[in-house]
């Protein structure tokens, strides 16, 4: 049989509404965006009118929304972009980039990378509840900061971070403000105008689109400036040179739709089947504990510590279900999580979570059956 698939922070299968909408464009509308003939053009009007479905799902204007391959490059154009723009280009040459011990490794390794150029890196650490402490971050601010990056929901432990009040905070002080939102695209409300983002990176497969395609949305007005990182023929207002994908843009641009239209309904359904999933565990299972904030969570993510239980155990016992430990970006990682060790959680207790990620194909039938597959994995292992 198929396992149950537990994983959807890790990835989203491709809806099939997405598929359909891209296949014509793999085969008979196959012409070059960039071209000016007819099958050009056709291509392009596609590219814009995708370029509109995801601007609208962030509030912005499409105009702001550069593709790329997907969030890390997005991070990467990003983070090294802004900081090297303001860094370099600018009277006041700030060096400074404050982020969170959370972040995504992509964030993390691209301000390390930029810290052994120069730049005055801040990491700062988060509460217990993974939540980032708003009054540290004003402390961190400081007249020579460039950036702040935080990521918008964790894609370990699903937490939401307080977007409106840390763009607030940045606006006020005059800093620019770039959050790592694929985990959040399609799963939660975005307005970039409202949180006062000026950067904000998003995924296709994140949200049930094709992998291998993504955007980061930047600011006009007031205008965020970034040097590239790719060099060539000047697509995407010479932000990221090269042929778009027309089909993935495509893909992307028709998962933003389908996200929109169905989020709340969604949300709803997917709460409910994360609180009826964990009450049946906890009933079960007296130790189980969650990590990081039940209220401020994004609805499918569920990460749970059993104690005494290395998670690796658990998972070879449940091979009819697909979940995961950690991070997939890490999967390479034999540590404990870095995001939970960050939380104050103990080696041990790091060792034995797992993360189980719930998604638009999530059924109750298949809910139900997890719950009873771990239980009895669990107790069985305990005998």
């Amino acid at each position: 049989m198929t396992p149950i698939y537990l994983d959807y922070h890790a990835t989203t299968p491709a809806d099939p509404r997405v598929v359909e909408a891209m296949l014509p464009w793999f085969t008979a509308r196959f012409g070059n965006p960039h071209s000016t003939h007819a099958f050009g053009r056709e291509a392009a009007a596609a590219v814009e009118s995708a370029r509109a479905s995801v601007a609208a799902l962030l509030g912005a204007d499409p105009r702001e929304i550069v593709f790329t391959s997907g969030a890390t490059e997005a991070n990467n154009l990003a983070i090294k972009g802004a900081f090297t723009f303001l860094a370099e280009e600018t009277e006041e040459k700030r060096n400074g980039i404050v982020t969170l011990v959370t972040e995504h490794k992509c964030v993390l390794e691209s301000c390390a990378r930029l810290k052994k150029a120069g730049a005055r890196v801040s990491v700062l650490p988060v509460r217990a509840d993974g939540l980032v402490d708003l009054d540290l971050l004003a402390q961190a601010i400081t007249s020579e900061t460039a950036l702040v990056s935080v990521m918008a929901v964790n894609n370990e432990i699903g937490v939401v971070q307080p977007l409106a009040a840390i763009g607030a905070l940045c606006r006020e002080r005059g800093v620019l403000f770039h959050t790592d939102a694929a985990q959040a695209a399609g799963r939660i409300a975005l307005d970039v105008e409202a949180m006062a983002i000026d950067l904000l990176s998003i995924s296709a497969h994140k949200m049930y689109g094709p992998k291998g395609v993504g955007a980061l949305y930047v600011r006009r007005r007031p205008r965020v400036r970034l040097l590239p990182l790719i060099d060539g023929g000047g697509q995407e207002r010479g932000l990221r040179s090269g042929t778009l994908p027309v089909p993935l843009c495509v893909g992307l641009g028709e998962a933003a739709g389908i996200a929109m239209r169905e989020r709340e309904a969604e949300t709803a359904r997917l709460l409910a089947l994360r609180r009826r999933l964990f009450e049946r565990l906890a009933e079960a299972l007296p130790g189980i504990r969650l990590n990081g904030s039940e209220a401020a969570r994004v609805a499918g993510n569920l990460n749970l510590a059993v104690p005494g239980l290395p998670a690796e155990a658990l998972m070879a016992a449940c091979p009819s279900l697909a979940f995961s430990t950690g991070s997939a970006c890490t999967a390479a990682e034999v540590e404990p999580s870095y995001v939970l060790r960050a939380l104050g959680i103990g080696d041990d207790l790091a060792r034995s979570s797992i993360r189980l990620g719930l998604g638009r194909f999530t059924t109750e039938d298949e809910a139900e059956r997890a719950a009873a597959e771990i239980i009895r994995a669990v107790l069985q292992i305990a005998r």
